[in-house]
């Protein structure tokens, strides 16, 4: 039992080690394209200096981390193995007893151990970051604060005077808040439709929307021309703005009360349900990369050809990552649904690895 816990924190210590080593050097060199990316945009901008695209490229660094850790688990899973294969380490291990699943465990509860971590603590603050990027961004780099929406638009539930209305725009203007074009569907207390409005646009001020030039068109009535419209509200400003809060910029603990919010208003919660339903597969799809690393250094020990494993590596999980990007769109675009978009191809990535090693351990 000792020999066996000396021996799964001796490969426990040697793939953290190269999972920082990856970590670090992935970020710093996609730190720099986004400086270099940065500076290009603030060109012809004298108000932005270099310390201010230096503060902007910081603030992206963890949305950078999630987005190269399945590369990250694994090269340093495929390193990891090849130093101990070439070593004759692995070689010796395995002579004497220890299996495939044994010298991996170390490596799994370690990634496992930082996919938690990630949802936990680095995502959290990764939001507040973002938050803070996009902010600067739009006041040094983007001047207009405007937000296009496509597919369902923009729709809003507020009730007044004993009615429902339901607003809908399908472009929205920040300042001041402005819904083009508007169309207000009108309901009873009891969900009865009664009619609706439409107009070319609706502003918010003085705590009601201002429609002018809107036709007011009321079930079995004729329509009517009204010069200028109005529905009081309680919505504010700032609460239309936080409905529209990038899921990048919201933390994963905050996420489900922030999915209610949009549902209690109306607004669809899609992309925020699937950056909640990433967060929590992502774990599954890290692990899923230690054992496609385990499958190439196998095949490495018996077939030889360190050069061809690296390339073989990239090329899967270039793959797999921009297949699960692909997916996921698919899920944005509610063409499937938010789990599966989500859970499908680290599952399936998943049961293809353990598959592969039990293929290569035991012919």
């Amino acid at each position: 039992m000792i020999k066996r816990w000396v021996l799964n924190r001796y490969l426990g210590r040697q793939y953290l080690l190269w999972f920082l080593a990856f970590l670090f050097a992935l970020s710093g060199i996609i730190y720099l394209f986004e400086v270099a990316e940065l500076m290009r945009r603030a060109g012809g901008r004298p108000d932005v200096g270099f310390a201010i695209v230096l503060e902007m490229g910081f603030y992206k660094l963890p949305e950078t981390i999630e987005r190269v850790l399945p590369f990250v688990v694994l090269f340093a899973g495929l390193f990891t193995f090849w130093r101990l294969t070439r070593s004759q380490e692995l070689v010796v291990a395995r002579s004497v007893g220890v299996s495939a699943w044994q010298f991996l465990a170390p490596a799994l509860w370690v990634t496992l151990a930082f996919g938690l971590l990630n949802i936990a603590v680095v995502n959290p603050a990764g939001a507040v970051m973002n938050a803070r990027y996009k902010a600067m961004e739009m006041h040094y780099l983007d001047r207009v604060p405007t937000l296009e929406l496509t597919g369902a638009g923009l729709w809003l539930r507020q009730s007044s005077d004993g009615r429902r209305y339901l607003l809908h725009a399908d472009h929205v203007d920040m300042n001041p808040l402005t819904l083009t074009p508007l169309m207000a569907l009108i309901y009873d207390d009891n969900g009865n439709y009664l009619g609706r409005v439409d107009a070319p646009k609706a502003v918010l001020a003085d705590g009601q929307w201002d429609a002018r030039d809107a036709w007011i068109n009321m079930d079995k009535q004729p329509p009517q021309h009204s010069d200028d419209w109005q529905l009081p509200t309680t919505l504010t400003f700032g609460k239309i703005q936080e409905s529209m809060q990038s899921p990048d910029t919201i933390s994963f603990w905050e996420l489900p009360r922030f999915i209610r919010a949009l549902r209690a208003i109306g607004l669809p919660p899609t992309a925020h349900q699937l950056a909640f339903q990433d967060l929590l597969s992502q774990p599954v799809l890290l692990c899923a990369m230690v054992f496609f690393a385990a499958c190439f250094a196998l095949r490495m020990n018996r077939r030889g050809g360190v050069t061809g494993m690296i390339i073989a590596g990239v090329l899967l999980g270039s793959f797999v990552y921009t297949l699960n990007n692909v997916v996921g769109a698919l899920g944005l675009n509610q063409t499937l649904p938010v789990a599966l978009a989500s859970w499908a191809i680290p599952l399936a990535a998943l049961a293809l690895a353990n598959a592969a090693l039990l293929h290569l351990e035991d012919g």
